[in-house]
């Protein structure tokens, strides 16, 4: 476990990394000066000057940055950031998101390669290592009372007249309605681990759950030549993003209604659980995680809210209507409001995860 959360932590630390180096390359391209290129936040460890950028290790280890002259106030040099075009800016700033997507379809990229697993339907043939999983489960039911969890495998079933090898899901949703209000026992692989449990399916369980409480899928591997991979990490790439941006909008949608948001926020601690969960399930599905993370702090990245990059391309297209840019005192005022509030909202979140785990 201790091993499977420093994998995490650096992983993530990566993710915030290859950010920054997104801003740092394209500003560099275009020639604006770079003072510093950090790894944790100050103070400072260690730093050696090379060229005119300062390369430090910093004592914080919950992020990097780049220092970039003249991106947080304007100053007189035609090398800065204030004195490039709007497009060379906006630029510098979206390549620090597009590292994101970029981290994500190369991620993607390697699992398709070594293989990963896919949603099949019940009727597909000639697959390789079909199984039946577990995609949710559902709240006090008996599924969570037994303790079963996503991405868990059931391999049989034994009811009290036969034992029934699970290929596929019908196969568990016949068993269970066969034998509801009796008990059976289930054959789970979790990761490596091979187990049995006994669990009761209900007689009559709540309007759109089943007897079990829990959502299946049958899955089976699939790989990809390594000339095909790239292109199937990048369409994959593509469909979870425009999944997330669906879910976002079903999301506004119910808190318009009045209905639960059907979301629930993540801070630093949730995610390390989550991480810990995916490294249980093997490398590909831990790497098809940091994917995912990827693509959704592109996406939060990308939201026009100030403290943000996309409140700063924000700030730059107002610039761009009114031809002159906004007072910096404005700017930096508004920028550190918001930043307060997202940095109350990320404590209060990570409080709510922290008690969670007790």
């Amino acid at each position: 476990m201790f091993f499977t959360i420093i994998i995490a932590f650096i992983s993530l630390m990566g993710l915030i990394v290859i950010h920054e180096l997104g801003h740092f390359f394209v500003a560099k391209k275009f020639g604006v000066r770079v003072d510093e290129f950090g790894i944790g936040y100050p103070p400072r460890l260690y730093g050696k000057k090379i060229g005119e950028t300062i390369y430090s290790l910093n004592l914080l280890p919950f992020g990097a940055f780049v220092r970039i002259a003249g991106e947080t106030e304007n100053i007189d040099d035609a090398r800065s950031f204030s004195a490039k075009p709007i497009w060379q800016r906006a630029l510098i700033i979206v390549a620090g998101v597009v590292s994101f997507w970029l981290t994500a379809a190369f991620l993607f990229s390697i699992v398709f390669s070594f293989g990963t697993r896919i949603a099949v339907g019940d009727n597909e043939q000639n697959l390789e290592n079909p199984k039946v999983q577990i995609l949710a489960v559902g709240p006090n039911s008996p599924a969570a009372t037994a303790g079963l969890k996503p991405g868990d495998a059931i391999l049989k079933a034994k009811s009290p007249n036969s034992t029934v090898l699970i290929g596929k899901v019908k196969e568990v949703q016949e068993l269970t309605a066969e034998y509801n209000g009796q008990e059976i026992i289930l054959t789970i692989q979790r990761g490596k681990d091979v187990f049995d449990i006994k669990i009761t399916p209900r007689a009559n369980p709540p309007l759109g759950e089943g007897p079990l409480g829990i959502a299946l899928v049958r899955t089976a591997l699939k790989s990809y030549p390594w000339y095909k991979s790239p292109f199937e990490g990048i369409r994959a790439t593509i469909n979870m993003t425009t999944a997330v941006v669906q879910g976002y909008g079903q999301m506004i949608k119910n808190i318009i209604s009045k209905k639960p948001a059907g979301v629930e926020l993540v801070g630093p601690v949730g995610t390390f659980r989550l991480l810990a969960e995916a490294g249980k399930l093997g490398a590909s599905n831990f790497l098809q995680f940091i994917g995912m993370i990827a693509i959704y702090i592109a996406l939060f990245n990308i939201l026009p809210i100030p403290a943000v990059d996309g409140g700063k391309l924000f700030f730059l297209a107002i610039e761009a209507i009114r031809r002159k840019p906004i007072s910096e005192k404005i700017e930096q005022s508004v920028t550190t409001v918001f930043f307060m509030l997202l940095l109350a909202l990320m404590v209060l979140v990570t409080i709510k995860d922290v008690m969670k785990l007790f």
